[in-house]
């Protein structure tokens, strides 16, 4: 998806129950698919179908970590800070604001899940 974020493509997403608790979950910590099919009691191929829209449109973000064993796996992150809505002149504008990770924070995160 482009820069601009899509207003008909955003609503639709948010429309939806299962979306709206994944992004619930995981503003509060990085959460795999498999807890999140738990904590939203649905199938993995129905949160698997939610975070694919839910990242197109920037709302969420996968990061790989590793494992204890070796395995790596995906996290998602929400990815959303603030959404607004306004109404001016007959024409609906959508501005969506996203967190910003630092860097180093980024990196240190990585850094502990080698570890």
């Amino acid at each position: 998806m482009s820069e601009e974020t899509d207003l008909s493509t955003v609503l639709a997403v948010l429309d939806d129950e299962y979306a709206r608790e994944i992004l619930t979950h995981t503003s509060v910590e990085p959460m795999s698919a498999s807890t999140l099919s738990e904590r939203c009691d649905a199938s993995l191929p129905t949160i698997y179908r939610r975070l694919d829209r839910l990242e197109e449109c920037r709302l969420v973000t996968e990061e790989t970590e590793l494992a204890p064993d070796g395995n790596h796996y995906s996290v998602y992150s929400a990815n959303l800070d603030n959404l607004e809505l306004s109404l001016e002149d007959g024409t609906f504008d959508l501005e969506v604001s996203y967190r910003d990770e630092d860097v180093a924070d980024k990196f240190t995160r990585m850094w502990e899940g080698m570890r």
